[in-house]
């Protein structure tokens, strides 16, 4: 992947926070495709190719739990690294999130955007 920019898709539905993931993404050579639902985010996923997902848990339609399991049921994005970015931050909802398939599961909160950054780098070397 020398050359190619890696694809992210991004799944969130926070205003604020899309422009900051796409500029962030952006600017750090990642071709970033934001979705603000659950559905969108699995159409998407079925029409292109992506590298990695960001996946918010709280979304309108389908919530990130429904997203995440679907995404580990589809033989497209099956083994895809997705990292769980979300203010959810019960014992409750890490376990389930890891149970269904998320890589790894960052908290909103407390993970700065260039953390993130360092974290996507290092899942899809």
């Amino acid at each position: 992947m020398a050359n190619e920019k890696i694809k992210i898709l991004i799944i969130e539905d926070e205003s604020a926070l899309i422009y900051a993931l796409r500029a962030k993404f952006a600017a750090s050579g990642f071709d970033p495709t934001i979705t603000l639902n659950g559905e969108l985010a699995l159409e998407l996923a079925e029409k292109e190719k992506f590298d990695i997902i960001l996946l918010d848990l709280l979304l309108p339609k389908l919530n990130g739990f429904e997203v995440l399991s679907r995404f580990r049921e589809r033989p497209k994005t099956k083994s895809l690294p997705i990292i769980v970015f979300s203010n959810l931050d019960s014992e409750e909802d890490r376990k389930r999130a890891k149970e269904l398939g998320a890589t790894e599961y960052l908290m909103k909160a407390q993970t700065s955007l260039d953390e993130v950054i360092k974290i996507v780098k290092g899942l899809v070397k």
